[in-house]
């Protein structure tokens, strides 16, 4: 008897090997019914063998032998013991089977329609080195000095164009928010934790990081992420603290899902004004940074912002159709999704500074050659108090949408998703006014914004991409704003790689921001009642990503274009601005050599309205190579930014915003970064050194906004440790 049944478990072990080998692999619905059976008392093993068509199944139907020879035939089994419950997987239909076989991942959500975005959790060395969080997208963003501190895309076509909260929108590259905090899906628990340092203590910058995650089940997670990057600053009035922190909740069940999240950010920043003369930087003068003099040195200028976030998004699906067995989700039948919105986010701004004057010693050169001096103030108008400025300002949207999503045949097919939608945002603003001396407070202006939108996806297998979209206020507070929007993408593949044509239109317009229209403080103070501003867009995109190749085009006709001007108020252009921006990217890696170049051309009708530089590049030279094969890698090269001469946009710190001068050009200065990067098992390692040719060669005009200096050299080191179970 013994020999028999060893016999027929070699036989079914055997089985169950050929079966995986014809079968390549379990699928998700063997895997789901072999648990099913199990928790109803059949042996798992065997379930899954039954999804097989019986490949490896017991021919007695006895079961397996477990330990100690329970399971045998005859033998009766304890009674009291209690099966333990199998997991269920996760069935969500936000996933394909390619996405559930990843160990980890991570997502965000659609915040108009019942969609997420998939996106893997970087641990490799690509982006590593770049510590600069607004220099991740490809040229990344331009900015007044380095971690944490205001910036803007250096491409034009990647800025921001919403109306809202628009004195925050210089530190969307640091913030958290709903369109960009991360949900995460995890095999193990999961802690990541980074930290960088540079500099002397005394202008160090620090940049701390840490997630972690857990999921309670396959469909059910939840994390914590909190970042504080700072610096005390190599120029006076830089110091800044950067805290940000988001805590958040998953469920993607087979039917129901539920996203929430809550987040704080807290930003308090000084304020510099840029330094008195460019000189100051390009000579020198001053041997330490911190003597460089500074337009708002002796105003004691300062900014305090925080932010309050939190949203819940949920949905239910109604199949259209009897689900079976079979069915592992609802991605491929006809269904319907329910699913609503709600979403708080507010945002408060306190500047501050006292009256001070500023020196500049070479403001010009008088008939006989030496410099004259020039005794100034930052700002011109002292319009509430003629001493000190305590400027505040609020801001706070409630929204709430309600969603639906017809799934006609399969979430992937021809004509995938049907989507359609209604919302109402309240928003609420608070500045001072003239009136609330009388008041003895605050007057809160409170608006109702009544909006609508659909769109259209679908998918030819891997081959085509395409989908339109369309929102809508039709009255109220912005009313007859729009957004119209459609895309295609074709791929082909050549010896299974992805070769990639895309192409992508949008029409909009859109009322000029609260803030724009509306505006008292100490030094500024404006009523406006401009015009909507309407753009039309495209963009053509060729992509091959396994050869490191990328080519873009976007093209824009903009017409009443709304701005800041030079004298840092709001202004609107009376006709037409043409925008042409040509990109190009090619990665070659030469048997470990890395030769990674990024540039830009863009051209503007008219550099008075929307000012850009004539070309930007981005230049990554670097070696990479195993030190001991899987175990340790290390990258070792240059990093390089360069664009040409142009005038640059400045920023106003009491208005938090990017304006247009004529004033000062910027550029072609070369900003060069020297590294060492290295990934041992689950840790990497930097070693860097910033600004390297600060001194050494380049017209020494290391500025990317006007009259805002970028840091000079200082060495980097940085850790980075992921730890799972």
């Amino acid at each position: 008897m013994q020999l028999k049944r060893y016999i027929s478990i070699f036989l079914t072990l055997l089985l169950l090997l050929c079966g995986g080998t014809a079968s390549a692999q379990l699928d998700a619905s063997a895997l789901m019914r072999g648990q099913r059976n199990a928790a109803r008392g059949g042996n798992s093993l065997s379930g899954m063998q039954n999804g097989l068509g019986g490949l490896g199944t017991d021919p007695n139907g006895m079961g397996m032998e477990g330990e100690n020879g329970e399971g045998q035939p005859g033998e009766q089994q304890d009674s009291t013991k209690k099966e333990k419950k199998p997991r269920k997987p996760l069935e969500s239909y936000f996933f394909n089977d390619s996405i559930r076989a990843l160990r980890n991942f991570q997502w965000t959500v659609d915040r108009n329609t019942n969609k997420v975005k998939i996106a893997p959790i970087d641990t490799t060395l690509a982006l590593w080195r770049l510590d600069y969080p607004h220099y991740h997208k490809r040229l990344g963003n331009n900015s007044v000095g380095g971690l944490g501190q205001a910036s803007q895309e250096v491409n034009y076509f990647e800025r921001n164009t919403s109306r809202e909260f628009t004195f925050a929108r210089p530190y969307e590259a640091y913030a958290y928010s709903l369109d960009n905090v991360p949900f995460y899906n995890m095999k193990h628990p999961y802690i990541w934790m980074t930290y960088l340092e540079s500099g002397q203590k005394r202008y160090r910058e620090e940049h701390f990081e840490i997630t972690a995650s857990q999921n309670i089940n396959p469909s059910t997670s939840f994390s914590v992420n909190y970042k504080a990057r700072g610096a005390r600053g190599k120029y006076d009035r830089s110091r800044i603290k950067n805290q940000n922190i988001a805590t958040t909740f998953a469920h993607t069940g087979k039917r129901y899902s539920i996203h929430a999240a809550f987040m704080h950010n807290h930003i308090d920043q000084q304020e510099s004004g840029g330094v008195v003369g460019e000189w100051a930087i390009t000579d020198t003068v001053f041997e330490m940074p911190s003597g460089v003099p500074m337009r708002l040195a002796a105003a004691e200028a300062n900014n305090l912002y925080r932010n309050t976030s939190f949203f819940v998004k949920q949905s239910i699906g109604i199949p259209l159709q009897r689900m079976t067995e079979k069915d592992f989700s609802m991605a491929e039948l006809s269904a319907v999704y329910i699913g609503h919105l709600f979403e708080y986010n507010s945002w408060s701004k306190v500047y501050t500074d006292k009256y001070a004057t500023y020196t500049d010693e070479r403001y010009e050169r008088n008939e006989n050659g030496t410099f004259k001096s020039h005794t100034d103030t930052y700002y011109k108008e002292w319009l509430l108090n003629p001493d000190n400025t305590r400027d505040s300002l609020a801001e706070r949207i409630i929204t709430n949408r309600l969603f639906v999503q017809a799934q006609p045949w399969d979430r992937n097919g021809v004509v995938g998703t049907i989507d359609g939608g209604v919302g109402i945002d309240l928003h609420t603003y608070s500045q001072f006014a003239l009136t609330d001396y009388l008041s003895g407070k605050y007057e809160r202006v409170k608006k109702t914004a009544w909006f609508a939108y659909a769109g259209i996806d679908g998918k030819i297998r891997k081959y085509v991409d395409w989908g339109a979209s369309f929102k809508l206020y039709p009255s109220g507070y912005r009313g007859g704003d729009f957004d119209l929007r459609a895309h295609a993408a074709f791929t082909a593949f050549i010896k299974g790689k992805p070769f990639t044509l895309s192409g992508e239109f949008s029409q909009s317009s859109s009322s000029a921001g609260y803030w724009m229209d509306h505006w008292l403080s100490n030094h500024y103070m404006w009523q406006n009642n401009f015009g909507k501003e309407n753009e039309t867009r495209f963009n053509v995109a060729f992509t091959v990503p396994d050869h490191g190749i990328e080519l873009g085009f976007w093209q824009s006709v903009v017409t009443d274009k709304i701005y800041y001007g030079a004298d840092c108020k709001p202004a609107q252009y009376d006709g037409a601005v043409s925008l042409t921006s040509i990109y190009a990217q090619k990665d070659f890696n030469i048997k470990g050599l890395h030769l990674n170049h990024r540039v830009l051309v863009q051209m503007s009708t008219n550099n008075e309205v929307v000012p850009v530089p004539l070309v930007s590049a981005f230049l990554s030279y670097y070696y990479e190579f195993w030190v001991k094969r899987d175990v340790l890698r290390v990258q070792i090269g240059l990093d390089g930014r360069f664009n040409t001469s142009y005038y640059a946009q400045g920023y106003n710190p009491a208005l938090s915003v990017f304006y247009n001068q004529r004033e000062v050009e910027v550029g072609n200065y070369p900003y060069v970064d020297a590294f060492v990067s290295a990934k041992w098992k689950r840790m990497r390692i930097l070693f860097k050194y910033q600004h390297l040719n600060k001194g050494l060669f380049g017209n020494g005009e290391a500025f990317q906004i006007a009259r805002y200096p970028l840091n000079p050299g200082m060495f980097k080191l940085g850790i980075s440790w992921a730890f799972y179970d």
